[in-house]
């Protein structure tokens, strides 16, 4: 009997490993208020997260094509004041 009252005195996810991980998968579909999101309601959220991601990855790209180009026009602006250095001068 002393043994029951010691394991139940356990935090759940000492007692049943399994069990804090079917919470987190419940914590995953909810909306952060304690509510369990319905089927639509998930697939809102997805199509909404799927195109903030797509927003980002295009913001990513058009950035780091202004990088390319700003870098390359440094090099060629580079390349032309070098050219343009007297040959005695250092």
């Amino acid at each position: 009997m002393a043994m029951r009252s010691a394991l139940t005195s356990l935090p759940a996810r000492i007692r049943d490993p399994s069990a804090s991980a079917a919470a987190a998968g419940r914590r995953l579909l909810s909306d952060g208020k304690g509510r369990v999101l319905n089927e639509e309601e998930r697939a809102k959220e997805t199509v909404y997260i799927q195109k903030m991601e797509r927003e980002r990855i295009e913001k990513q790209r058009i950035a780091r094509e202004r990088y390319d180009k700003e870098k390359a026009d440094a090099d060629k602006n580079k390349a032309a004041e070098s050219d343009k250095k007297p040959e005695g001068s250092n």
